[in-house]
């Protein structure tokens, strides 16, 4: 079959959109989407200039999204004075994994000249994923653990960077996995946080000065064509995926997505067009009845609680 736009063989057909892709076109489609949600974002704030560059930090872990994330906006931003990126990787501690991912993430801040950051649970936290995967003192899925201290870091070392925006490698499916994930759980607090974190103009989010603002340029790319992306642009990318991920509940919401997007394509723009208009309306219902932060008495990070949920989960990892 054809490319749609062009007579070159296509690699990709897109059943959402009825369209085949050249290799050529696939990247031009990826660049497109993700330069224009940083546009319709409004990412770049009107005070950002040559004097006085806006940083983003991305989260780079090696793996296909922010490896895509990173060299396309390395590419975009390269001759723009009013733009600096700094790339952190965070490396958990999990023996035969993390260490071929940070290797990836290196060899692309490498290839790209940018300044790259290197942090770890074992010097933030004084643990490592393996050991907690192994006490698990909560009970908990090893992804819940981490997942609190890997949000933990990149706030911090956005907020010690100086940063302007933290920008994640999320796509499509990751956005619509989360979205039914709240949506089924009926947790309205969550679709407020999501919304203030990655939806909206900036100026629309919060008059909060605590968060530095996040941002996810790839949200309206599918997985697949991210990882084709990846392929076909010959990154250093780590596909391997983590021995710990135990996510029972996102991996059913990930299969019934996919076979209603085979069965009805664009389900999953869909569901993420109604779930920002309800992410809205919950996120400013939230902001007028939400309690007020304090500090955590540990480590002075904000939260509604004495000790912030990281403080209490590397106090129970510890105890163990």
């Amino acid at each position: 079959m054809n490319c749609t736009k062009c007579d070159r063989e296509a690699v990709l057909h897109a059943e959402y959109s009825g369209a085949h892709l050249c290799e050529h076109h696939l990247r031009e489609s990826v660049e497109s989407r993700l330069r224009r949600r940083i546009r319709k974002d409004g990412l770049i704030g009107p005070e950002a200039s040559p004097e006085d560059p806006e940083t983003w930090l991305i989260g780079l872990s090696g793996g296909k999204d922010s490896v895509v994330l990173t060299s396309i906006l390395a590419e975009t931003f390269t001759e723009d004075p009013r733009i600096e990126l700094v790339a952190l990787t965070i490396h958990e501690g999990i023996e035969g994994y993390r260490d071929e991912s940070l290797d990836a993430a290196s060899e692309l801040a490498s290839e790209l000249n940018i300044r790259h950051e290197v942090v770890s649970y074992a010097d933030e936290f004084d643990l490592e994923m393996d050991d907690v995967a192994e006490t698990d003192p909560e009970n908990m899925a090893p992804c819940a653990y981490c997942g609190v201290f890997r949000r933990d870091l990149l706030s911090d070392y956005a907020d010690r960077f100086g940063a302007d925006k933290l920008l994640t490698g999320h796509n499509l499916d990751d956005e619509a996995q989360t979205a039914l994930m709240n949506f089924f759980e009926g947790d309205v607090a969550q679709m407020a946080k999501h919304f203030d974190a990655s939806l909206g103009p900036f100026d629309e989010r919060t008059d909060s000065t605590d968060f530095v603002p996040r941002a996810k340029p790839l949200r309206d790319v599918p997985e697949k064509e991210v990882a084709l992306y990846a392929h076909l642009a010959e990154l250093p990318v780590h596909m391997a995926e983590c021995p710990h991920s135990s996510e029972a509940y996102r991996k059913e919401i990930q299969e019934l997505l996919l076979k209603m997007e085979a069965q009805h394509p664009g389900t999953r723009h869909s569901v993420m067009a109604g779930y920002e208009e309800l992410a809205e309306l919950a996120a400013r219902a939230y902001r007028e009845n939400s309690p007020d932060l304090g500090e955590c008495e540990r480590c002075g990070a904000a939260t509604t609680r004495d000790l912030c949920r990281t403080c209490q989960l590397t106090e129970a990892v510890h105890a163990a």
